[in-house]
């Protein structure tokens, strides 16, 4: 089977313009957005209660397993496509093909729902201050009378493209204002929301039993695994190598406190019946009398969720490019901008289809395409490092995971108990979307591959 050889050659392709810091930056817009405004919340009043901490801790671990096993991969090929380039090195080129081909799926349809979501804030905003949209542009056909598109969330999707067209250093600068500000509005509200915990909220800590805080942990889990976004970027680091691994395990540690005491704050200010899932923080404060802050809250939800948003639309264009630069996809696809050093060849097709997506399906529809690829991507990952560890154990490694096989196997069997968890049509447009791909690879694919240039 063929493999990507383990290299750390530079490639060229893209300017080394992401420092330590803004690597850290991308990965917490991945990080930390729309699960402090909003998921943490909804596990509270809807799964776990109090408990909520625990959902988030247990989701953390799982994460951090995970995480890990990237961040050896990071240091051993820092190069672009994040899992597609990891599993094509240590698994094979037809693994590799499918775990991309699943990405450009995944990540660009998280971005259509993210953008939905903050959509859902800017129209809160703007009515706030007394402009309110066309009842035609408030949202996509379905989701409610007289909608036609969601135009904000379109709008997004097309401004992303139009960032990331600009060039990694200008498009990373502006991604680092927005999570420092994001961090500050976090700091704010946990703060704020502090001096207003009850002690008697936190009891009975356990309302729906013990088992529940681990159901709501699969939950938590689709907050806590944005580093992966990042991960794709390894070739724009100014050293990848070594910041990579870094930056992750930085982010990781930075989410992990960030979630940890927003749990105990929502769940201290408010009972966790009484939390309005719609807008938990924004309706705890105006419990207490605070809610002038709600508005900062909606500021802050839309730069998190915005951060999200870039990170995984940065992520797809990566993946893509290097598919197309490895053989896999038309080669047109895989040259970057002679002056920006960036695929935008790949930028706006992907900002195209996410804002079609963002804009003529309904949030539900668009999230269904989600969540099973980054947990394959998550196992296929494991699975390499556990691989590589015996079939190459003289590779340069800038990061080991510890404790192989266990850390791994951990990552692994939370993955899949969350895949058992997903509706059937998930399951279905994944397969279906995998049938596809392998029609490509074999038709396409194979025959065009650098590696099968390479042995002929």
């Amino acid at each position: 089977m063929r493999r990507m050889p383990v290299s750390t050659a530079d490639t060229g392709d893209f300017k080394k313009s992401m420092g330590l810091w803004q690597l850290v930056a991308l990965s917490l817009g991945g990080l930390v957005g729309a699960g402090v405004f909003s998921l943490a919340g909804v596990v509270a009043n809807e799964v776990s209660g109090p408990a909520v901490l625990v959902s988030f801790a247990i989701a953390i671990i799982a994460s951090g397993a995970a995480g890990l096993c990237y961040a050896e991969f990071a240091g051993m090929v820092p190069k672009a496509g994040s899992a597609y380039t990891y599993s094509y090195v240590a698994l094979g080129e037809i693994i590799g093909f499918m775990i991309g081909w699943d990405l450009l799926l995944e990540y660009t349809a998280i971005v259509s729902v993210v953008a939905i979501a903050v959509s859902g804030y800017l129209n809160y905003i703007t009515h706030y201050i007394g402009f309110d949209l066309p009842t035609w542009a408030l949202g996509a056909p379905g989701t409610g009378e007289g909608r036609k598109v969601d135009l904000f969330a379109l709008l997004l999707c097309l401004l992303l493209a139009y960032l990331l067209s600009r060039g990694t250093r200008e498009s990373a600068r502006v991604q680092t204002g927005l999570v420092a500000l994001k961090m500050l509005i976090v700091a704010v509200v946990v703060i704020a929301g502090a001096f207003h915990i009850k002690a008697g909220n936190y009891t009975p800590f356990f309302p729906f039993g013990v088992g529940s805080a681990v159901s709501g942990a699969a939950l938590a889990f689709f907050a806590v695994y944005g580093y992966d976004a990042m991960s794709a970027a390894a070739e724009e680091s100014k050293d990848g190598k070594k910041l990579m691994p870094k930056a992750i395990l930085i982010s990781l540690g930075i989410a992990s406190i960030v979630y940890l005491l927003v749990c105990l704050v929502i769940v201290g200010m408010v009972n966790y019946t009484d939390i309005d899932v719609s807008a938990p923080f924004s309706s705890a404060f105006d419990t207490v009398g605070m809610g002038i802050l709600g508005l900062v809250i909606a500021v802050g939800a839309v730069v998190g969720v915005t951060t999200s948003a870039f990170a995984n639309m940065l992520a797809v264009t990566r993946v893509g490019f290097a598919m197309s630069r490895d053989g896999l996809l038309p080669s047109y696809f895989g040259k970057s901008s002679e002056r920006r050093k960036v695929p935008t060849r790949v930028i706006w097709p992907v900002g195209i289809v996410s804002a079609l997506i963002a804009g003529f399906l309904p949030i539900r529809e668009a999230a269904e395409l989600t969540n099973v690829g980054i947990l394959m991507a998550f196992i296929v990952v494991a699975i390499g490092v556990m691989r590589l560890r015996k079939t190459r154990p003289d590779a340069d490694r800038a990061f080991r995971t510890p404790w192989v096989p266990v850390v791994p196997l951990i990552g692994i069997a939370f993955s899949l108990w969350l895949i058992s968890h997903l509706d059937v049509i998930t399951w279905i447009r994944f397969i279906a979307w995998l049938l596809l791909g392998l029609a490509l690879y074999l038709g396409f694919g194979y025959r065009n591959s650098k590696l099968n240039a390479a042995e002929n």
